[in-house]
């Protein structure tokens, strides 16, 4: 239900919908929905949005929010997060509730992962 004055909606740019599209549906199960060639949707995720074909990417080192997933075993999706073509940026690090680390998906916007595990539940470093 939608509830006043609460974020509803967000929109990435995408250079490579198709590979986004797979990226996403391999790793986290996302499903979408296609209008056209050039927008595609997904909902049920915490919080619905789209993906938008153009050659520009979030990256917060150039201001672009941040989005982040939970993960109850971030071990296994950082190791998705590889397989499936992302490239992790940032390694897992420690922050105040537990750990995280950065990735970019194909068409090149960074989103985060975390996690409440420990310090010997991280996964080695990744370059």
């Amino acid at each position: 239900m939608n509830q006043d004055g609460k974020l509803n909606y967000v929109e990435f740019a995408a250079k490579d919908l198709v590979a986004t599209k797979q990226f996403f549906t391999a790793v986290f199960g996302w499903h979408f929905v296609d209008y056209g060639p050039e927008y595609t949707s997904f909902s049920n995720q915490g919080l619905d949005g789209g993906f938008y074909k153009a050659n520009a990417c979030s990256l917060t080192a150039k201001g672009g929010a941040l989005l982040v997933f939970y993960s109850a075993d971030i071990q296994a999706t950082l190791r998705q997060v590889i397989r499936h073509g992302g490239e992790v940026i940032q390694s897992i690090f420690d922050f105040p509730g537990g750990v995280r680390f950065h990735f970019t998906e194909p068409s090149g916007n960074e989103f985060a992962v975390w996690s409440e595990a420990v310090l010997s539940e991280k996964a080695p470093a990744v370059s």
